[in-house]
């Protein structure tokens, strides 16, 4: 199955294609340019260096937030006109789980942290099972960071975690944080196979963007389940 993934949720733009679990070509730009600017054109890089066409894609996967309500708007179109012209399916993928995905499969309670502006996060907790898939604890929580709990047993990971980790940490013990932190299209791409596997695709003609902050749309807000 080749597959198309990409996030628009933060600062950065990530795009990846995968064969099944194999990726295939990854990019991640983190420039000022709008996420309208680069997409499109990253899109179109990914498929020249790896000579596969928009026609031959299997299955589509974005990340739908929470995130940058620009952002995501900009991801949503772009799924749903992929999905109009190629007839393919599709799913939608937390962001903060794809983040988590940083941490890799440790044996710690992962926390995955967005920074989501005006002094604030985006928060979610995960845990590998033991059959190596990750699952989420709770839900997304917009937040401080001078909320934020924690204990030896977790692991941090995000944009959010590195930009407030004095704040996280009380200045009284360090954090541990995941070498990598921006938030990876090949990570969307594994996450949307195997919500794909179970058979959790997205109708494009209904969905809309999971948005926490209710401040940041004017739109109605769909939360989405199993994410």
């Amino acid at each position: 199955m080749l597959i198309l993934a990409f996030d628009t949720s933060s600062k950065t733009v990530s795009v990846a294609i995968l064969q099944d679990d194999i990726v295939l070509y990854e990019t991640v730009i983190n420039v000022s340019l709008n996420h309208s600017e680069v997409l499109l054109p990253a899109i179109d890089q990914a498929c020249i260096q790896t000579r596969i066409k928009i026609a031959e894609i299997d299955l589509f996967a974005c990340t739908i937030g929470p995130g940058s309500f620009t952002g995501l708007r900009i991801g949503a179109s772009t799924m749903k006109g992929f999905v109009l012209a190629a007839k393919k399916p599709a799913v939608g993928v937390s962001s903060l789980a794809a983040v988590a995905l940083n941490a890799d499969k440790c044996s710690k309670i992962i926390h995955s942290i967005m920074d989501a502006g005006r002094g604030q996060v985006y928060s979610a907790f995960f845990k590998y099972k033991e059959n190596g898939l990750l699952e989420q604890i709770g839900k997304e929580k917009v937040m401080k960071p001078s909320e934020i709990k924690y204990n030896n047993d977790v692991v941090f990971v995000g944009d959010g975690a590195v930009r407030y980790a004095d704040i996280i940490s009380d200045k009284k013990n360090n954090i541990i944080l995941a070498s990598r932190q921006y938030c990876r299209a090949s990570s969307v791409g594994l996450l949307g196979k195997e919500k794909f596997d179970r058979k959790e695709l997205l109708d494009t003609d209904k969905f809309v963007p999971l948005y926490i902050r209710s401040v940041d749309a004017d739109t109605n807000k769909t939360l989405f389940k199993n994410q």
